[in-house]
């Protein structure tokens, strides 16, 4: 398995235990019914939006310089 899908899935990892630790559910939870996953599914997506609206603003539509990378 190479560093990359590793990381990522440290990464869910630990965000899973937050969440159960932060809420006291985790996604195993059968309270919610279709519409309400939409709903929780739409507020992600919609805060990832503001996340790239941030990042264009800061940084334009061009990446930042990311100095080292060789690949």
């Amino acid at each position: 398995m190479d560093s990359i899908v590793k990381s990522v899935l440290k990464q869910f990892t630990e965000r899973a235990e937050f969440g159960k630790k932060k809420y006291g559910v985790d996604l195993d939870r059968e309270d919610l019914v279709f519409g309400e996953w939409v709903t929780h599914m739409k507020e992600e997506l919609m805060d990832a939006i503001l996340y790239l609206e941030k990042l264009e603003k800061l940084y334009g539509k061009e990446a930042p310089n990311t100095q080292g990378d060789t690949k």
